[in-house]
């Protein structure tokens, strides 16, 4: 994830915290190092004591990227990546169902290590996460970073967080497609309609589009009649198929989707 606001931190630090504790899981904090422990304890424990009674059991831990790589001085992938593999097992040997850390991304400039060696290991860590019940978020503040790193870092990632819940974000797929991500909310109407106009008149050459619907966790009735309405004037194209699972299937279908020969939906079944 990347942020410029503190509180869009705080948000997807203490969510995933609180889930990883209700999963059984052990979960290691490495905070930003500027800020008071004091603080980052208040924030966790603001509007219920479960995280504080988890570290009284030794599920919740507070660290550092000095105290992870310790006694080592210098930052290196191998040592990192070794020391998270360590504490994944033990996580394991003390019960926990596995590990999962949370990393913002600040220890490279209290450090003073070399940006170029933690783009190196963010992007030669998969090891780490094979056969492992481990998980991390790589948090960068925008602040800190340049725009080519935060670039970078976004691409070699797996999975690229929203900031904020009810935030939708579009993906153009290099072979034109367009894929919407979040919450496509009756607010989200005007971007949604604008990156499907956008991919439809990109689309024209093709004179096909495929729309990913699956990583929607909601699509309003707006937005559904804004892509039948979209697709029925696309008059330059064979085919706009809609993939999306089932229940934006029948959604689509009782607004008329059926209604427009060009309309196709293909239901694609959610990864547990």
């Amino acid at each position: 994830m990347s942020y410029d606001d503190d509180e869009v931190r705080w948000e997807v630090m203490t969510a995933f915290v609180r889930l990883g504790l209700a999963q059984g899981e052990k979960v290691i904090l490495f905070p930003d190092p500027w800020l008071p422990e004091a603080e980052v304890l208040a924030r966790l424990d603001f509007t219920g004591r479960s995280t504080a009674t988890a570290r009284e059991r030794g599920q919740l831990l507070l660290s550092s990227m000095r105290a992870l790589i310790r006694p080592d001085l210098r930052f290196t992938p191998e040592r990192q990546i070794g020391r998270l593999r360590s504490e994944t097992a033990r996580a394991a040997d003390e019960g926990f169902t596995g590990l999962r850390t949370f990393i913002d991304m600040r220890w490279v400039p209290d450090l003073d290590a070399d940006v170029r060696v933690m783009m190196h290991r963010e992007t030669h860590a998969d090891a780490l996460f094979d056969g492992r019940p481990y998980s991390e978020i790589c948090a960068y503040d925008r602040r800190w970073f340049g725009r080519e790193v935060l670039h970078a870092m976004d691409r070699a990632h797996p999975r690229s967080l929203l900031e904020r819940l009810g935030s939708l974000r579009t993906v153009r797929g290099g072979d034109g497609s367009v894929r919407f991500v979040g919450e496509a909310d009756s607010a989200a109407r005007r971007p949604f309609t604008t990156a499907l106009e956008l991919a439809l008149s990109g689309s024209t050459g093709a004179r096909r589009l495929m729309v990913d619907l699956t990583q929607l966790h909601f699509l309003s009735v707006a937005c559904a009649t804004a892509l039948i309405r979209l697709a029925d004037r696309a008059a330059g194209h064979d085919l706009v198929e809609v993939r999306c699972d089932r229940v934006q299937a029948r959604t689509l279908l009782r607004l008329g989707a059926a209604t427009v020969p060009r309309l196709r939906t293909t239901e694609v079944v959610r990864p547990c």
